[in-house]
């Protein structure tokens, strides 16, 4: 095939043929790749769930979402938003949290719950593209394996995904910010409580001293926490799939762990490392006493204190 160089003295039909004809053999051989083709199609079966199930749902989606927005409206009348009337479902997060929904709930329903779910859709987009960016066939299998439970969570509006999407946030946000993020969305829901290990030193100190600062906003408002904590452990609920979505909100901190994923060049066949040797022999080293296993003694103390950044 004649280079582009060599096209110029070509015809500009001929050049043409030649310039479509290289990218079709480029576009041959992205297709030819069985490990893209994998990815394309999980990703492919991933949104056409998410998106199937949105659809056939239709009006009857977002009882969690409206939860929340009739929650703040029966704060702001002087009633109780733990056990609201019929047919809504109670609020079952700590009494202080209703204001961080303040601003979203003063907006009529309809516009809401458009607003709600296209953040959510939004997110997860960017989110996706993101990740498949950087590591492809790694993002198509867990969008996969998680497409039930971003359908779920979509059609329920619960906040699920928006705190993963904050811990996300967390990773790369400074540690006074990143601190706040995580005891927000710890406030609200028990599994954030688990990402305090990814976070950077300075942002777990920041993140405990604020998580305690909820606590006593918990005591001051002691009666309606009482609620709280009875619909929290006592409200019936289904299998709680979303929960799934934990894993999301750790993608940018499990893809930047190189000592975890090989990689061709093309960076599709990303797979985890064994570690079954390397945990052997980190043992053995620990057990032994001699120089080494001090060694390694002392570098555990280390990192132990080296995690609240003492």
């Amino acid at each position: 095939m004649p280079t582009m160089t060599g096209t110029r003295s070509l015809p500009p039909a001929a050049r043409l043929r030649a310039w479509l004809g290289g990218e079709w053999r480029v576009g041959r051989r992205r297709l030819g790749d069985r490990q893209r083709i994998v990815a394309i199609i999980l990703v492919g079966l991933a949104g056409g769930l998410v998106t199937t199930f949105i659809l056939a749902r239709g009006e009857l989606a977002g009882s969690d979402a409206r939860a929340y927005w009739a929650g703040v409206r029966i704060w702001l009348d002087g009633g109780n938003a733990f056990a609201p009337p019929a047919p809504f479902l109670p609020y079952v997060y700590a009494p202080w949290t209703l204001s961080l929904f303040l601003p979203w709930a003063l907006l009529p329903w309809d516009v809401a719950w458009f607003a709600w779910r296209g953040l959510n859709i939004l997110l997860l987009i960017w989110s996706a593209h993101w990740a498949y960016q950087r590591r492809p066939l790694p993002t198509a299998i867990l969008l996969a394996v998680l497409a039930a439970p971003i359908a779920a969570t979509f059609d329920t509006g619960n906040i699920t995904f928006l705190l993963a999407m904050m811990m996300w946030a967390a990773y790369y946000a400074s540690p006074r910010v990143a601190g706040a993020l995580w005891a927000v969305a710890t406030s609200l829901k028990w599994f954030p409580l688990f990402f305090l290990v990814i976070l950077p030193p300075r942002a777990r100190l920041w993140g405990i001293g604020l998580l305690s600062v909820t606590g006593v906003l918990l005591l001051a408002n002691w009666q309606q926490s009482l609620f709280h904590f009875d619909l929290a452990f006592n409200f019936p609920r289904p299998i709680r799939i979303d929960y799934g979505l934990l894993i999301w909100g750790a993608v940018p901190w499990l893809w930047a762990q190189t000592w975890l994923w090989t990689r061709d060049a093309d960076g599709l066949r990303a797979r985890w490392k064994p570690a079954k040797a390397r945990i052997a022999e980190a043992w053995r080293e620990w057990r032994g006493s001699d120089e080494r296993g001090r060694e390694a003694r002392r570098g555990v103390e280390e990192r132990v204190r080296s995690f609240f950044g003492v």
